[in-house]
């Protein structure tokens, strides 16, 4: 009689849990499978611009995460570095991206600004094939760009003149450029464009000339990457720090991320992206860099 006594007790409260599960569950609304579909949901619209060097690697991103949110709308507009950084900060879009740090644009606070480094974006020299260059001093790189240096004989190239394709002074690509390859030295005047795309076509229609890309448009054989003393424009040189040219790609928030940015923000440093995605598009993910940079440039 004892026994069956406490069996049934046993069973009442086995029942008594299993019923308090139940209702917790159903108070949220929600059961663990439920619970891991929907956190897994995302809807709403999303406006991100700014770096055009960051432009591919952002799109690809975002023409992937919708796939798997048909709800969410994201679109990505380029402009340049210093147009996402201004954009963000005044709250007309949601993500700034950027090429450089906050701290490096003049008229950005960038203490309003929360710093999501999506990647590393390494840029290189390029030349129009005809040219006859293939590798360049970091000396010789700004004269060409300062113009002292105006036919790509005086470096053992053709008889060409020299044309440089600049970008506008709102680019990071720019700055990034100005920083590392030209230690700072301005460019002379030139042509001035402010897509990517366009500086490439530029570059491999007109003879003689001289611009500057991110590794992801150098993918095929119309323009001539140039090495920096000795040092090929190449992944495994950047990851070292031996190849100077490279920068982080920013995405910046106003304030810390929230809602569809964030879920969109943490899609892109998920390893779906990185692994993926991030050299897939020519960029090099975080994580396989060796070195660090701070945002006064100081490597370590």
């Amino acid at each position: 009689m004892k026994k069956n006594k406490w069996m049934l007790t046993l069973l009442m409260a086995a029942v008594m849990i299993v019923a308090a599960a139940c209702g917790n569950a159903k108070e949220s609304g929600k059961t663990d499978g439920q619970s891991a579909s929907e956190d897994k949901k995302a809807s709403g619209s999303l406006t991100i611009s700014g770096s055009s060097a960051m432009q591919p690697l952002v799109l690809a991103a975002a023409e992937k995460f919708m796939e798997k949110h048909p709800d969410a709308d994201v679109q990505v507009q380029a402009g340049g570095s210093g147009t996402g950084l201004s954009q963000v900060s005044e709250g007309a879009v949601q993500i700034g991206n950027s090429d450089v740090f906050a701290e490096e644009k003049e008229g950005i606070d960038a203490k309003a600004l929360k710093d999501h480094r999506v990647a590393v974006v390494a840029m290189a020299a390029a030349v129009n094939p005809g040219a006859g260059v293939k590798d360049i001093t970091k000396k010789q790189l700004a004269d060409v760009f300062t113009g002292k240096i105006k036919n790509w004989k005086e470096l053992g190239g053709k008889d060409q003149k020299i044309t440089l394709v600049n970008r506008p002074d709102s680019s990071g690509t720019r700055a990034t450029f100005v920083k590392y390859a030209l230690d700072g030295a301005e460019p002379a005047e030139g042509i001035t464009e402010d897509s990517s795309n366009t500086v490439k076509k530029i570059i491999a229609e007109t003879p003689g000339a001289i611009g500057y890309l991110a590794f992801s448009y150098i993918n095929d054989d119309k323009v001539t990457p140039l090495s920096i003393g000795g040092i090929k424009p190449e992944e495994k040189n950047v990851v070292t720090g031996e190849y100077p040219i490279w920068a982080y790609e920013h995405s910046y928030t106003k304030g810390d991320a929230s809602g569809l940015a964030k879920t969109f923000l943490d899609y892109l440093n998920s390893d779906d992206v990185q692994k993926s995605i991030v050299k897939d598009q020519g960029y090099i993910p975080i994580s396989d860099m060796k070195v660090t940079r701070d945002a006064n440039g100081k490597q370590s």
